[in-house]
C-alpha cells in the first residue's frame, strides 16, 4: 500500500513538472509604439534626406519570457522589402543586459549606458529609421530580439548585422519578433 501511494505521488509530481514546462510562457517582443503588423509612427521613421517623414527616434522595445541562461540580448530592425528585395539593416543593438526587459523610446539611437549600437546600412553606428521609396507599398520592418548566453559588454563595438549574426552563432538561446509597416 505504501509503495502504491509513493508511486502515485511520484507520478503526480512528474505530471505537474511536465505541465509547468509545457505552459512556460514563450519569448515575446513588443513595442508600445505599434502593434503587430500596424503602421510605425512617423516619429520612428527616418529623418535623413530624402525626407522620410520622420524624426529618426528609435522605438521602444520590450521583451519577456527569455530562455533559461539568457544573459544579454541583441536587437535588429530589418526591412526585407528594401534594396529591391535584398533587405536593409536599419538597427543593430547589442550588449544589452537581459534583465532590463526593455529599451525606452530613443534609448537605442547611439551607444549609451548598457547598450552598444552597431552599424546600419549606411555604415553608421546609429539607429536609421524606416525610409522606403516614395510610392512603394509600405515596407515591413522586423524588430527581432535575440536572447544570448553572452555577458553584457562581451562583444566589440561597431559590428554590422552580418558580423553580429556570426558572433552570436553558438550563443543564441532564442528569439522573437514584432513587425511594423511604414510607407510614404
Amino acid at each position: 500500500m505504501k509503495a502504491t501511494l509513493l508511486l502515485c505521488g511520484t507520478v503526480a509530481a512528474l505530471c505537474l513538472a511536465c505541465t509547468s514546462m509545457v505552459t512556460a510562457a514563450p519569448m515575446t517582443v513588443s513595442s508600445s509604439a505599434f502593434s503587430e503588423n500596424a503602421v510605425i509612427p512617423a516619429a520612428h521613421a527616418g529623418n535623413t534626406p530624402p525626407n522620410c517623414g520622420g524624426q529618426g527616434v528609435s522605438p521602444p522595445v520590450a521583451w519577456s519570457g527569455l530562455p533559461a541562461g539568457t544573459k544579454s540580448v541583441a536587437i535588429f530592425m530589418f526591412d526585407p522589402d528594401g534594396a529591391m528585395g535584398l533587405g536593409v539593416s536599419h538597427w543593430v543593438a547589442y550588449n544589452i543586459a537581459a534583465d532590463r526587459g526593455h529599451l525606452k523610446q530613443g534609448e537605442g539611437q547611439k551607444d549609451g549606458a548598457g547598450i552598444t549600437v552597431g552599424k546600419n546600412i549606411s555604415g553608421e553606428a546609429a539607429y536609421r529609421g524606416p525610409c522606403p521609396p516614395v510610392g512603394d507599398v509600405p515596407h515591413h520592418y522586423i524588430v527581432t530580439v535575440v536572447a544570448t548566453d553572452l555577458e553584457p559588454g562581451a562583444l566589440p563595438a561597431g559590428l554590422t548585422r552580418d558580423e553580429l549574426m556570426t558572433a552570436l552563432k553558438g550563443h543564441a538561446r532564442g528569439g522573437a519578433s514584432v513587425v511594423g509597416r511604414y510607407g510614404r
